[in-house]
């Protein structure tokens, strides 16, 4: 009878390890896919650490219990064939989890990857986490169960800038110039049907679109918003690009007033200075410079650790509702997490946060600042040590930039 009831409590033991949930299996391995060479590579790597520096804080302080993070960098060089060819090697090493953001068409390409391999591998489905790729066509059109975007889409940051911009008396004339692809479409289309709903009496005085990644000098560009009287540019360029773009304009002595998305991102407050102090402004999800000051602590650790600034607060929401989600579902499975993810509320560095079922479109409160000299009050935080910082002009809650989807969300099973 003793030999029976231990053979019977050995297989019931064996069958419950078997049947544990994976929540507790050890290391999670993430994949950070972006460009770490070429033009856009600093912003990359600024990229990269912000997500590996957060991802250390929740495995010291286990956010997500006995899993841990480990974000491992590889080089898409920006290209969407590039991103392909990474992505099936990614396949073959086992990742399951994708972090990428830089560029919406890489994005896209990745999204429709991801979809065909979920599809044929049951099994072996990875989640693929979007910080910064901000087409909205990836969560209205393109959108898919296996993508997340952490990031607000372009159309809601155009919502939130020209909210401030319609009460800008000074701007009378505008000029758009933007990048070749995707996103610079969408930037473009959004500026003139916002203008056009919120200040009619704007004038669009020029509207251009260069190739991304190639331009080395814009002072043509530059001459050609001079010329055209503008006191106003809306552009949603990035790295290197709107550094280029904002030296230029520097050196041309432009005085126009620019709205932008990524000027808080790298290269481009030192390409400023002081030249574009109260005259460029940014739309995102967070500054560090908020009424709080919430997130300092990261600003602070990341800037002993790497002597660079922590911008891409994405990295923050996205590693905390990853941890939330797999304690949650018990598992560190990509459909279970993908599901508990669906619908999540959260309360990020800028506020609550939730991740919309319908389209998987993160939801929360945006900021617009201006570039200001750092006072040690309300601009405590400068950036690349320019002794010029951001200064919040305006923080807008969820409800503001939301906007409808068309997403027809297929799920698995």
């Amino acid at each position: 009878m003793t030999f029976k009831l231990t053979q019977l409590t050995l297989a019931l033991a064996a069958a419950a390890a078997f049947s544990a949930p994976a929540a507790h299996a050890g290391t999670v391995k993430i994949a950070f896919m972006d460009p770490l060479s070429g033009a856009f590579a600093p912003i990359g790597e600024n990229a990269l650490r912000s997500w590996q520096y957060v991802a250390d804080v929740a495995n010291r302080e286990k956010w997500a219990g006995d899993n841990t993070f480990e974000v491992t960098g590889f080089d898409n060089k920006g290209s969407p064939q590039e991103s392909l060819t990474v992505l099936k090697s990614l396949i073959d090493q086992g990742y399951r989890y994708l972090i990428q953001g830089s560029g919406s068409g890489a994005a896209l390409a990745i999204v429709d990857a991801v979809n065909k391999h979920n599809e044929r591998n049951p099994g072996k489905e990875i989640i693929y986490i979007n910080y910064g790729a901000v087409d909205p066509d990836l969560t209205n059109s393109k959108c898919s169960f296996w993508h997340f975007r952490f990031d607000a889409n372009s159309d809601q940051k155009m919502e939130a800038l020209t909210t401030l911009l319609e009460k800008d008396k000074h701007a009378q004339k505008v000029y758009i110039i933007g990048q070749n692809y995707a996103f610079g479409h969408q930037v473009t289309r959004a500026a003139k049907d916002y203008l056009k709903r919120k200040r009619p009496d704007i004038q669009i005085v020029g509207d251009d679109l260069h190739p991304i990644g190639q331009v080395k000098d814009f002072s043509p560009y530059v001459a050609k918003i001079k010329a055209s009287g503008a006191d106003t540019v809306i552009t949603g360029n990035w790295g290197a690009d709107l550094a280029l773009l904002i030296k230029a304009a520097k050196d041309a002595d432009l005085k126009a007033n620019f709205y932008t998305y990524y000027a808080s991102t790298k290269g481009v407050p030192t390409a400023m200075g002081a030249a574009g102090a109260d005259r460029v402004k940014y739309v995102g999800y967070w500054n560090v410079n908020n009424d709080k000051f919430a997130g300092k602590d990261l600003v602070e650790g990341f800037k002993k650790r790497f002597n660079d600034d922590y911008t891409v607060m994405a990295s923050y929401t996205g590693i905390h509702m990853l941890s939330k989600a797999f304690k949650e579902a018990r598992s560190a499975d990509p459909i279970k997490v993908a599901y508990s993810l669906e619908g999540m509320k959260d309360a990020s560095l800028n506020g609550d946060v939730e991740m919309r079922k319908s389209d998987h479109q993160l939801q929360q409160p945006l900021y617009v600042a201006t570039w200001v000299k750092a006072n040690g009050k309300d601009v405590k935080f400068d950036q690349e040590n320019t002794g010029y910082g951001w200064k919040t002009d305006a923080k807008f809650d969820t409800f503001v930039a939301t906007q409808p989807t068309s997403c027809q969300m297929k799920r698995p099973g």
